[in-house]
């Protein structure tokens, strides 16, 4: 089993100094709106990945007053004890520790403590724009596959300078053989992510399908398409016959970095077609998705972060979702609510043993 058994936050967020005990495998969190319910959980979230789920700078994470955060935490991994440290100095310098060692490289870290977080925002996901959807997949795949990880952040290293050369170089002075190092570049990095992706969505999307049809009463289905932002087999030829494009928008427009799932019900827009319960059921079934594929390749579950999905789901999906996520499953569970009563009644109704924690 892989949890996390006691967490510290100095100056982080609204947590001036605090200490929380995670003793049972389910964790009710509860406390009114701007307690500190969700920023603890992004607490867990910073440990495992380094950042906010949020995607707030590190910056925004100090307490108002302060210079700097640090979160202590202690996990537990099939019976290893795994102390995780994570300072933001004064200085906006970042330093992760892992059993007292300096890490040099954050990316080394990424997916030895995995975990997944399902938020109200999270609908986004399915209303959204792609960059949403890229970003859940990346995550996903950075945490099963240090080589992808490797290749994303040059990739994306790569993607930045060609545009912000783009942005900053007159098109009659721009230098096309800078250009064609840049364009280099990209091919190294997005070929191998194009090609892990491409054999990943054969494993994730009838995960989703199938895990869709378990939350939802409905008969339809919702298909899932990976479009890809590369259209053809030679990204470098490609990349050649978009470059007048490019130089007239200013960025880069065939790549990686313009993948996206395509969801769709009886051939129209899914988030246009379909119900809000629909959307909730498949939002639920890419996160649990997720989370079966973690628990597949580490051969342990990954530690759960549930915030204020009692705000968003009908009694039947609630239901199904913490049997499943609570009793079919081993993992640890982190959830959050308002109402302490409604949280207490719904675990009680699935017999699940767990610990209470008001904020």
């Amino acid at each position: 089993m892989f949890r996390i058994k006691t967490i510290s936050a100095l100056q982080f967020r609204n947590y001036a100094s605090d200490t929380f005990h995670f003793d049972e495998k389910v964790t009710a969190i509860c406390g009114k709106n701007g307690a500190g319910k969700t920023n603890l959980l992004d607490a867990v979230h910073f440990l495992c990945l380094t950042k906010s789920y949020f995607g707030k700078s590190d910056l925004q994470s100090v307490q108002h007053g302060a210079q700097g955060f640090r979160i202590t935490g202690l996990f537990e991994r099939k019976e290893e004890e795994i102390a995780v440290e994570l300072i933001l100095r004064e200085s906006a310098k970042k330093e992760l520790r892992v059993d007292s060692e300096l890490v040099p490289v954050f990316s080394q870290h990424i997916g030895k403590l995995p975990v997944v977080f399902i938020a109200p925002d999270d609908i986004s996901l399915i209303a959204g724009g792609s960059e949403e959807r890229r970003k859940l997949i990346d995550s996903l795949l950075s945490q099963l596959d240090a080589e992808y990880l490797h290749s994303l952040i040059r990739y994306n290293r790569s993607l930045l300078e060609r545009n912000k050369y783009l942005k900053s170089t007159e098109p009659y002075h721009l230098d096309h053989a800078l250009l064609d190092a840049f364009d280099q570049q990209l091919v190294q990095w997005g070929t191998l992510i194009d090609e892990r992706r491409s054999a990943f969505f054969q494993q994730f999307i009838p995960k989703v399908a199938q895990l869709y049809g378990d939350f939802s009463s409905q008969m339809e289905r919702p298909s899932i398409t990976h479009v890809r932002g590369i259209p053809g087999a030679d990204f470098s030829a490609l990349l050649q016959s978009a470059r007048q494009k490019d130089i007239f928008s200013q960025r880069t427009t065939i790549g990686i970095h313009r993948d996206d799932l395509l969801f769709e019900m009886d051939q129209l827009p899914f988030k246009l077609v379909a119900s809000q319960g629909q959307k909730k059921s498949l939002l639920f079934a890419l996160k649990l998705a997720c989370f079966q594929l973690l628990t597949a390749h580490n051969q342990f579950e990954p530690i759960l972060l549930l915030d204020d999905v009692f705000e968003k789901l009908d009694a039947d999906r609630l239901n199904q979702l913490l049997k499943y996520v609570t009793k079919e499953n081993n993992g640890q569970v982190l959830l959050t609510d308002t109402h302490a009563d409604r949280m207490r009644h719904a675990l009680d109704n699935i017999s699940v043993p767990y610990q209470s924690i008001t904020i």
